[in-house]
C-alpha cells in the first residue's frame, strides 16, 4: 500500500495531474469559501444587529465578535467538510487520473470502457449522502470520545472513502458484482489504503492533494491485487 502512495505522489508533476490538482484546489476553496461565507453570516444574523444586555444596554459590535469568534470554528469544520469534498472530487476526476496513472504504468493494458456517465453520478451522489451521514452521526462520538475524535475520524473515513475509491476504479473495467467481490476480498487492504488518505485529510493545505492521490493509489491497488493478479 505504501508503494501505491508512493508511485501516485511520484505522478504528480505529470500534467495531466497538475491540470486536475488545479481544478480540483478550485473546487475545494470555492466550496470552503462557500461554506465559511454562509457559517459566520448566519452566526452573526441569529446574534441580530444589536444586542440588549442587563446594566450594560445595547451592544451593536457582539455580532461583529461572534464572526471573528467563528472563524477558527471554521477551521476546525473545515477538515470535516473536505471529506465529502474529496468525495465529490472522485466522481467528477477519477476517471483523468486513472487514464494517466494506466497510460504510465500499465501501457499494455486495454482502454477501460469506464462506468456509464449516469451510473458514476448516482454512485457519487450516493456515496456523498454516505459520508455525509455517517460523519453527522459520528459527531456524537467524537464529542464524547474527544481524545479518541482522531483515531475515530480516520477509521470510519478510511471504510468509507476506500469502499468509494476501490468501487469507482473497479468499476472502469468490471461488472457491479465484480467489483462488489474485488471489494469483499480486498477488504482490509481497502480499509488500509482509505485510512492513509483520511489522515492527511485532517491536515490544511496537505488536504487538497488527497483527493489526486487517493486516486492514483487506489488505481495501483486495483492492478495490483484487482481478478486478473489472481487469475494469472
Amino acid at each position: 500500500m505504501i508503494s501505491d502512495v508512493t508511485k501516485a505522489i511520484g505522478q504528480l508533476p505529470d500534467p495531466r495531474f497538475r491540470n486536475v490538482l488545479v481544478l480540483g484546489i478550485g473546487l475545494a476553496l470555492a466550496l470552503l469559501v462557500g461554506f465559511s461565507f454562509l457559517f459566520i453570516t448566519g452566526v452573526q444574523w441569529l446574534i441580530g444587529p444589536s444586542v440588549s444586555l442587563p446594566w450594560i444596554g445595547e451592544v451593536t459590535w457582539l455580532a461583529e465578535a461572534a464572526g471573528w469568534a467563528s472563524v477558527p470554528v471554521v477551521m476546525v469544520l473545515s477538515v470535516f467538510l473536505m471529506v465529502p469534498v474529496a468525495s465529490a472530487f472522485t466522481g467528477i476526476f477519477l476517471e483523468r487520473i486513472a487514464d494517466a496513472v494506466e497510460d504510465r504504468h500499465y501501457p499494455g493494458l486495454p482502454r477501460a470502457s469506464g462506468a456509464p456517465l449516469a451510473t458514476a453520478i448516482r454512485d457519487s451522489i450516493g456515496f456523498l449522502g454516505l459520508i455525509l451521514g455517517v460523519n453527522l452521526l459520528a459527531l456524537l462520538a467524537y464529542l464524547i470520545l474527544a481524545p479518541l475524535a482522531p483515531l475515530i475520524f480516520w477509521g470510519v473515513n478510511g471504510v468509507l472513502l476506500g469502499r468509494e475509491y476501490a468501487q469507482m476504479v473497479a468499476l472502469r473495467r468490471l461488472s457491479r458484482a465484480e467489483a462488489n467481490a474485488f471489494r469483499r476480498r480486498n477488504r482490509f487492504s481497502i480499509w488500509a489504503l482509505g485510512v492513509i488518505m483520511a489522515v492527511p485529510l485532517t491536515v490544511p493545505v496537505l488536504n487538497l492533494l488527497v483527493p489526486v492521490i487517493g486516486a492514483a493509489a487506489f488505481t495501483h491497488l486495483y492492478h495490483r491485487v484487482g481478478p486478473h493478479r489472481q487469475s494469472a
